[in-house]
C-alpha cells in the first residue's frame, strides 16, 4: 500500500509565531508599569539576545566576560587543541563525597544526601531551576492515521499539548509531539522519544530523524531500525517549548512562567525547558496503554544531546538515554581546555541555554571578583552520574567526518569514566574501564564499551549518533529483555520498491532536501543541472566545502547546479523528477550518475539478471522523464563508478554498464565511462582517487570527472563566462547546527 508523500512525516503543526523587535528601541530596563496592553497585563519583553544577555549581567554585578575561543584554528584567540593544555583543574568534584566531607558508601546515601546535592548545584549555578507553579498542560490528538514504516503498518499520532496560558494569555505555548507505533508489534512496546532540529524561523516545524541514510551503504534511519525491531518512536519539537535564543527567553514556556518578563538568576534556561518539555510528553506517552511507560527513552544530537542528557539527568522516569555529540554543556567536562569552552555559553549567542548564574563562571570584571571553570561545584561527569542506574550511551563521531574537535571527545570520555563510580554504587555495571579519568584514553574508533549499564562509543560517522542506532538497539534490547519483533534478515531481505516506478524519501531530512531542491529550481538561470545520489551531491555541497571548491574551479561560469541527494536510489531520483525539481529549469545540458545504491544487498526472486534489469529500467525511465521535462536538453549519462566497500557488486555495475551504453544515442543522449580512470582492469581502486570508504570519490576523483565533462560543456555552451548565475549551492539540512 502506497501514502502520499506529504502524509509522511510531514508534520505541519502550528508553527511558533516568530520573535518582533521593536526597531530602534534599545532600552534594557522592564516594561513600565503604565505600558499594558488592552487585558491589562504588561505585554512581554521585546528585548534582543544582547540586551537579555546585558540584563543579566546587570543582575549578576558583571562587568565583563572573557570571550569564548575561536573554533577557527587561524584565528588569534583559536580554542585549544594541545591535549598537554587541556587539564587546568585536572581534580574533578568527588560525585560520592558529600559537602560535608563524608564519603557516600550506600546507595541510600546517594538518594537521600549526596544526589540532592548534585542536583540543587546543578539547578542553581549551570542548567537552572523549573519553577515550583508551571502551568498544566492538556494534550489532544491533532490527527490520527496509518502509515508504512520499513514495510510494517503503524499508528501515527500528530499531538498538541497546551500549556495553560490563563494567567498570561500574551503568551501561547503548544507542545508539537509525533508519536509512531507498530501496529504488527505485541503491545505494550517501549519507545525512545527524540528531539528534532528546528527549521528556519517562520517556516513550518518540520522533524529531522538521526540516522537518516545520506550516502549508499549508509544504515536505514533510526525510525526504521526502531519499527522493525518493535519499538515506537516519538518526535518533540524544542523549539514549540521554547525559542532557541536569547531574545525568545521572555517568550516560550519561560516567558509564560514569567509573564514575558526577564528570567532570575536562577530560572532555567532553554536546555532545562526542553527537557522539561520532553517530560511532559511522557505524561502523555504514560497514559497510551499501547505503550512500555516503563521503557521509554530521550535522546539527541549536539544542542539536543545535551537537552537529552539533562533530561535524563532529572526526570528517572526515562529508562534509557543516547546522547549524541553533545559537547560543551552536556557530555563534556566544563574544567577542560579544549576546543569549546564555558567562555563560550557565557556569551549572548548560547547564554539562554544556561542558568543566568552560569554566566558568573566567564566573568572577568564582577563584584564578587572573577570566577572560571575550576569554581563551578558540579560538572558534566555528575550530570552523567544522575542518570545512574538507568542505561545511559554516551556517542560521539569522528572530526575527520564533521563531529568537530570543538566537541572534545576525549573530555567526554573522561567524563563517562568518570560518572562509573556511581553506577558501580547503585548495582549497575559500568564501562569496564580501570584507568582513573585522569588518565583513560578512548578506545579505538568503532570500538564500543558495551557491556554494562553506562556505555560508550564513537563511530566513524559525523556529527550525528545514526551510525549508532544499531549498536544503541541492540544494547537496550539486552538490558531491557526486549526481543526483536521481527526477524533483521527478514527486514535486510524485504523486497524495495521497484527501480522504475517513483517512490518518495520519507524520511524528514529529505523533505526538507526536497523542498530546497524546489526552492533552487524556482531561482533558474541554470544551464548545466547535475542529478543523481551522494557521489553527485557531495561534490556541489555546502557541507563538503573542499569538494565544492573544486566544483566552483571546474564549473564557475557555466551556471551548474547539483541537485543530486544522498541515498537515492533511482525510483527516488525518478519521485523527485517528476514532482518539481526539474519543472521549468529548462537547462542546456544533464549530468546524470545513478544506480549504485539500486545494486545494495537485496537480491530479487531472479537473481543477478533480474538486478541488472531493473537497474537498467531505473535508469531509463528517468531518462524518459528528463527527456519528457528538458526536451533541448543535451543529457550525459555517466557510467555507475566502480567501487571497493563490496567488490562482489562490480560484475553487476559492469554489466548494468553495458546496458547504458545501448541507452545513449551519441547526440540527445552521450555515454561517459570514466571507470577506467578511476580502477584496474580487475575493478581494483587507484590509490588516492576514492575515500577510504571506497566508494565516494576524492578530490583528485572529482577532477577525473571533471576533466572528462568539461570538453563536452565547451562542445555544447562555449568556454565558461566570467560570472556565474546559478543559485547558491543547498547542503545536507541535518548539517545545520
Amino acid at each position: 500500500m502506497r501514502f502520499a508523500f506529504a502524509a509522511l512525516f510531514v508534520i505541519a503543526l502550528l508553527a511558533i509565531p516568530p520573535a518582533t523587535h521593536l526597531l530602534g528601541q534599545q532600552s534594557t530596563k522592564p516594561a513600565p508599569a503604565s505600558a499594558t496592553t488592552l487585558s491589562g497585563l504588561p505585554p512581554p519583553m521585546n528585548w534582543t539576545a544582547e540586551e537579555d544577555h546585558q540584563n543579566m549581567m546587570d543582575q549578576l554585578g558583571i562587568k565583563a566576560l572573557r570571550p569564548g575561543p575561536s573554533g577557527n584554528e587561524n584565528a588569534p584567540n583559536h580554542a585549544n587543541y594541545d591535549e598537554s593544555k587541556a587539564n587546568p583543574f585536572p581534580d574533578l568534584p568527588d560525585a560520592l563525597t558529600l559537602k560535608s566531607g563524608k564519603r557516600v558508601t550506600t546507595a541510600q546515601m546517594w538518594w537521600k544526601e549526596r544526589r540532592p546535592e548534585i542536583v540543587e548545584d546543578f539547578e542553581r549555578e549551570v542548567v537552572g531551576r523549573v519553577p515550583q507553579k508551571v502551568p498544566t498542560v492538556t494534550w489532544s490528538v491533532a490527527s490520527s492515521e496509518t502509515a508504512v514504516v520499513a514495510s510494517h503498518p503503524v499508528i501515527k499520532q500528530q499531538l498538541v499539548g497546551h500549556v495553560d496560558n490563563s494567567s498570561y494569555p500574551l503568551v501561547n505555548v503548544d507542545i508539537q509531539m509525533l508519536l509512531v507505533k507498530p501496529a504488527d508489534a505485541a503491545p505494550p512496546v517501549p519507545v525512545m522519544m527524540m528531539f528534532g532540529r528546528e527549521f528556519p524561523p517562520g517556516a513550518a516545524p518540520r522533524f529531522v530523524i538521526p540516522g537518516a541514510p545520506g550516502s549508499p551503504g549508509s544504515d536505514p534511519p533510526a525510525t526504521e531500525q526502531l519499527i522493525t525491531d518493535g519499538w515506537g518512536y516519538a518526535y518533540i519539537n524544542p523549539v514549540s517549548i521554547q525559542a532557541d535564543n536569547g531574545a525568545g527567553l521572555t517568550k516560550g514556556i519561560i516567558g509564560l512562567v514569567n509573564k514575558g518578563q526577564p528570567r532570575k538568576p536562577d530560572d532555567w534556561g532553554a536546555l532545562r525547558a526542553w527537557a522539561w518539555g520532553a517530560s511532559r510528553g511522557l505524561d502523555y506517552i504514560e497514559t497510551d496503554k499501547g505503550v512500555d511507560a516503563k521503557h521509554v527513552g530521550i535522546e539527541g544530537v549536539s544542542r539536543y544531546g545535551k537537552a537529552a542528557l539533562i533530561t535524563m539527568a532529572f526526570d528517572t522516569r526515562f529508562a534509557l538515554v543516547l546522547v549524541g555529540s553533545s559537547g560543551e554543556g552536556g557530555a563534556k567536562l566544563h574544567r577542560r581546555n579544549f576546543g569549546e569552552a564555558v567562555e563560550n555559553l557565557t556569551g549572548s549567542g548560547e547564554y539562554h541555554w544556561m542558568a543566568g548564574n552560569f554566566l558568573k563562571y566567564g566573568a572577568s570584571e564582577a563584584t564578587f571578583g572573577s570566577k572560571n571553570a575550576g569554581d563551578l561545584p558540579v560538572d558534566a561527569h555528575e550530570l552523567i552520574a544522575l542518570c545512574a542506574p538507568r542505561h545511559t550511551f554516551i556517542s560521539y563521531g569522528v572530526p575527520g567526518k564533521g563531529d568537530a574537535k570543538w566537541l572534545d571527545q576525549q573530555g567526554s570520555y573522561m567524563a563517562t569514566v568518570a560518572a562509573e563510580p556511581v553506577f558501580r554504587l547503585l548495582g549497575a555495571k559500568d564501562l569496564g574501564v580501570s584507568e582513573d579519568y585522569r588518565s583513560a584514553k578512548m578506545p579505538p574508533v568503532n570500538v564500543g564499551l558495551l557491556n554494562g549499564e553506562l556505555a560508550w562509543r564513537q563511530d566513524d560517522g559525523g556529527h550525528t549518533d545514526g551510525p549508532n542506532w544499531k549498536y544503541f538497539i541492540t544494547w537496550a534490547d539486552k538490558f531491557l529483555h526486549h526481543k526483536p519483533a521481527f526477524s533483521p534478515s527478514a527486514a535486510t531481505q524485504a523486497a524495495p520498491p521497484p527501480a522504475d516506478q517513483p517512490a518518495p524519501r520519507t524520511d524528514p531530512n529529505s523533505v526538507i532536501a526536497h523542498e530546497q531542491l524546489l526552492d533552487k529550481a524556482k531561482k533558474g538561470h541554470i544551464d548545466i543541472y547535475f542529478e543523481g545520489d551522494s557521489i553527485t551531491r557531495r561534490w556541489g555541497a555546502t557541507d563538503y566545502p573542499e569538494l565544492l571548491a573544486n566544483w566552483k574551479q571546474n564549473f564557475f561560469g557555466w551556471n551548474a547546479a547539483d541537485f543530486a541527494w544522498g541515498g537515492d536510489k533511482t525510483e527516488n531520483i525518478l519521485w523527485r523528477m517528476e514532482n518539481g525539481e526539474l519543472d521549468g529549469v529548462n537547462p542546456k545540458v544533464i549530468v546524470l550518475l545513478a544506480g549504485t545504491n539500486n545494486v545494495g544487498h537485496f537480491v530479487p526472486p531472479g537473481g543477478d539478471d533480474a538486478r541488472v534489469s531493473g537497474v537498467t529500467s531505473g535508469i531509463q525511465a528517468i531518462l524518459k522523464v528528463l527527456q519528457a521535462k528538458a526536451p533541448e536538453a543535451t543529457i550525459i549519462l555517466t557510467a555507475i563508478f566502480p567501487r571497493n566497500d563490496n567488490p562482489a557488486v562490480m560484475p553487476i555495475i559492469d554489466r548494468i554498464n553495458e546496458n547504458l551504453f545501448k541507452l545513449a544515442d551519441g547526440k540527445k543522449i552521450r555515454f561517459l565511462n570514466i571507470n577506467g580512470k578511476l580502477a584496474d582492469r580487475d575493478g581494483k581502486l587507484f590509490d588516492g582517487l576514492m575515500n577510504p570508504d571506497k566508494l565516494h570519490p576524492a578530490p583528485k576523483g572529482y577532477q577525473v570527472w571533471a576533466d572528462a565533462l568539461k570538453p563536452i560543456f565547451k562542445e555544447v555552451l562555449g568556454p565558461p563566462a566570467r560570472e556565474d548565475h546559478a543559485p547558491p549551492p543547498t547542503g545536507d539540512p541535518s548539517a545545520v547546527h
